[in-house]
């Protein structure tokens, strides 16, 4: 019998992590902390300083995350660092915080400076909330482990976001209804899978690609630089 700490054909086995069917509140506190302060980073830096301070993070973590695919022994030191935030399912393929900061990067790079902003909010947020409500109460499923439950929360946290959000940036035009649109777009884009690629990189490309459509569509991208 191997234990959990040794390694097997270069594969450490994922005994003692957590699953997704797990709450992992740690998991969640993490992510919803990390992702608030690149959205702080974006409204508080210039484009050009997040644009680098993000792209310095995903070349410090990306590259050693794929490393440790091929490398046993630098695989066992980051998942006793990381061990409290990963999953089972990590523990031997890319790590969530990979999808997450390449997602960041190329929605940083594309997007409009409020669509970027209020993208990193749902994926902050929206993300974890909809998680826990799906774990904990999601008894209808709709796609795999995505629940009705989980949408519904998801579409009240990124309605309430958006409305803040653009409150916030002096946008009072049509304030109502474009936050339940705003909650559409965030809930759908955390609800829909695509093909294998992690809900940390296509939530918010996907919210990026919603949220330019209807900025789009009511003229808000005056409002933002």
């Amino acid at each position: 019998m191997v234990s959990p700490t040794v390694m097997t054909e270069s594969n450490l086995t994922p005994s003692g992590f957590k699953n997704r069917s797990d709450l992992h509140l740690a998991r969640k506190i993490w992510h919803m902390c990390g992702v608030f302060l690149l959205f702080c980073g974006w409204m508080l830096f210039p484009r050009w300083l997040s644009i680098t301070l993000l792209a310095i993070s995903a070349a410090s973590f990306i590259p050693a995350d794929i490393l440790r695919q091929k490398n046993p022994n630098l695989n066992r030191q980051l998942l006793k660092v990381f061990r409290p935030i990963m999953r089972g399912t990590e523990v031997n393929k890319l790590a969530g915080t990979t999808y997450l900061l390449a997602g960041a990067l190329l929605i940083a790079l594309v997007f409009n400076s409020g669509v970027v902003a209020l993208s990193l909010l749902f994926l902050a947020f929206a993300d974890p909330l909809a998680s826990y409500i799906g774990i904990k109460y999601g008894k209808d499923k709709i796609f795999g482990h995505k629940s009705v439950q989980g949408f519904v929360a998801a579409f009240l946290v990124c309605a309430t976001l958006t409305g803040l959000f653009l409150t916030y940036n002096r946008v009072g035009e049509h304030l109502i209804i474009v936050s339940l649109l705003g909650g559409l777009v965030g809930a759908a884009a955390e609800l829909i899978p695509f093909s294998k690629l992690d809900d940390n990189f296509t939530m918010p490309v996907f919210s990026s690609i919603g949220l330019t459509i209807l900025f789009y569509f009511f003229g808000f991208f005056s409002y933002f630089n």
